[in-house]
């Protein structure tokens, strides 16, 4: 099998985790404090995934300068999308805790996919990059990817549904990330193979700073609406859970 093919499959393997997370939210019916639950634990996963698998490699490979670049920019980059989103009616931030509009809860969920493309392309562009010199996919950082990706797509999806969104729409949109994330490990792969490091290094820092930006703007709000004095806890649980499978891998 040609390298860049594999890559592709295991940036599809990625994804699809975000697909799974929706089919779960879509065919049962989830109770909004567990989707709360979940969120906050992807949220703890989604950030120890940025510390350890992303901004510690990217600086050690390519430099705090490149690093901070990328960082800061992934950050901007979802943040203004966001602010786009919410201009155009799409607010995530329930105006009521006990009767979101559906304005609000499909905003939210659109949000969340919105940093799942952000922080997904870049993520499998490193899954791809990790093939290269003959080296296996990076185990720790696939894992993460997995565990994270799951609650985000049961979260989103949650939100969607409960908004209206016919199934059409919905897993359009999770399987067009899940596509878009396959293509760009294979891309990754093809195009980055004798890339500087630096280079490198901004785009995984990219993928941390979208992270960051959509889990302190849209996770942990939407999960303290639920989950309340559980969400630290719950959080606590996935940063501990992604940190130990960094290091056991």
């Amino acid at each position: 099998m040609a390298q860049w093919v594999e890559a592709g499959l295991w940036g599809l393997a990625g994804g699809g985790a975000l697909v799974l997370g929706a089919l779960v939210a879509w065919f049962l019916r989830v109770p909004r404090d567990v989707v709360a639950v979940v969120m906050a634990f992807g949220a703890g996963v989604l950030t120890a995934a940025a510390a350890f698998e992303l901004v510690d490699e990217a600086e050690r490979t390519g430099g705090l300068l490149a690093t901070s670049a990328g960082f800061a920019g992934g950050a901007v980059v979802y943040v203004l999308t966001n602010v786009l989103l919410a201009r155009r009616g799409a607010r995530h931030r329930k105006r009521s805790r006990d009767q979101p509009s559906e304005s609000d809860q499909a905003g939210s969920g659109t949000a969340i996919a919105v940093g799942a493309l952000l922080d997904g392309v870049p993520e499998s562009v490193v899954l791809g990059v990790s093939l290269l010199g003959g080296g296996g996919v990076g185990a720790a950082m696939l894992a993460a990817v997995v565990i994270s990706n799951v609650p985000e797509g049961l979260s989103s999806v949650a939100g969607m549904k409960a908004a209206g969104r016919g199934a059409g729409y919905v897993f359009g949109v999770w399987g067009a990330i899940a596509v878009a994330g396959g293509l760009a490990a294979a891309l990754g792969n093809v195009l980055l193979d004798g890339a500087s490091p630096q280079l490198v290094a901004v785009i995984t820092a990219v993928a941390a700073g979208a992270i960051l930006a959509m889990v302190a703007d849209t996770m942990i709000p939407e999960s303290f609406e639920r989950a309340r004095l559980y969400t630290g806890l719950c959080l606590t649980a996935g940063f501990l859970t992604a940190f130990v499978v960094e290091r056991l891998g």
